[in-house]
């Protein structure tokens, strides 16, 4: 009888990222998956914010990128 698979011997699906980091144009390595850890830490404050009540989690998503994205602007300028 074949064995059943179980995590560890399940091989992980390719996600098509690549492992090389992406540019920020200017040469310099920008930390995309960090940014996005940030904008969704955020949208889920602005969820927390509102009490956990239902609403557009959408809205609370393009609201913390715009805010973080602002915020890595003025740091940056």
């Amino acid at each position: 009888m074949p064995r059943a698979k179980n995590p560890s011997t399940t091989p992980k699906p390719k996600t098509g990222r690549s492992k090389a980091p992406a540019t920020n144009g200017n040469g310099h390595a920008a930390p995309l998956l960090d940014l996005e850890t940030e904008i969704r830490v955020r949208a889920y404050q602005i969820y927390e914010e509102r009490g956990f009540t239902g609403g557009d989690e959408r809205q609370d998503w393009l609201r913390a990128e715009q805010e973080v994205k602002a915020k890595h602007a003025t740091a940056g300028a």
